[in-house]
């Protein structure tokens, strides 16, 4: 079966709605859990913890097959940093991921009768957040190339699971995407955070992106362009146009619309 390249507006729209979708989760839960449990932040976090790991991993099931399932601009330029999409169509994510983003945010607030857009006044930037930062996006980005390496099928769910123990385990709730970060700002809710914090939090991001592709070389220096086309969900036609044997990642059939080689955006 020969496969080609999925049109990049194709997949361009998979990470413009995958992100849209991760957005409204991500605020739409903590707006539901604050009004469930008012006054209990520990239960508040654990069901926005709980509803973005679980949509997550439904999102990246849904749109994965298209564009790969990044809705994350840093692990779209460490995927281009070892080969496995170019820099070109890596540059033309973040817009969409971005937009995306925001995008979720006004509906999330819409759908809670909110106004749709409140600029988050919840200030979250100190040094503790910044390292939270930095080992949330580094620890993000070695889940997803330790499983390509290791040929697990598990990536989605992986990937899921990971963000909802981060939401715990650090002190700034694993934001881990400079997209998210900044669709976030849009909503004065539980899950909002204050322009003045966005900066930092995009920086520390950008340099646990930077460590990771460090990390990643030193810890598998055989990695390929075409193990790269492999994250999140496999976005590479493999050699001579065959899928490759992960292209049935958590029963998703092979499929026409997979990029195909490793210079594909995902």
């Amino acid at each position: 079966m020969t496969t080609g390249p999925v049109l990049l507006w194709r997949r361009l729209l998979a990470e413009f709605l995958g992100s849209a979708f991760l957005a409204a989760v991500v605020i739409g839960s903590g707006i539901a859990a604050q009004r469930l449990s008012p006054g209990q932040t520990g239960l508040d976090l654990l069901e926005n913890a709980a509803a973005t790991a679980a949509g997550l991993f439904a999102i990246i099931l849904m749109f994965g097959p298209v564009s790969g399932g990044h809705f994350n601009p840093v692990v779209s330029f460490v995927d281009a940093a070892f080969g496995g999409l170019s820099w070109r169509d890596a540059a033309a994510y973040l817009p969409a991921q971005v937009a995306g983003c925001i995008a979720g945010a006004v509906a999330a607030n819409l759908m809670f009768a909110l106004p749709a857009v409140t600029i988050s006044a919840k200030h979250r930037a100190s040094p503790a957040h910044f390292l939270s930062e930095i080992i949330a996006t580094l620890g993000l980005l070695l889940v997803i190339f330790a499983l390509v390496r290791s040929r697990s099928r598990s990536a989605p769910a992986a990937v899921g699971a990971y963000i909802g123990a981060a939401y715990f385990f650090t002190s700034s709730t694993s934001f881990a995407n400079p997209a998210i970060t900044i669709g976030r700002m849009f909503s004065n809710t539980f899950a909002g955070i204050a322009p003045s914090s966005v900066l930092p939090f995009i920086a520390a991001q950008i340099l646990g992106g930077i460590v990771a592709v460090g990390v990643i070389k030193a810890l598998y220096p055989a990695i390929t362009p075409a193990d790269a086309a492999e994250i999140i969900v496999p976005h590479s036609g493999g050699d001579a146009g065959q899928v490759p044997a992960r292209a049935g990642l958590d029963g998703a059939l092979p499929s026409a619309d997979r990029p195909s080689g490793p210079v594909q955006s995902p």
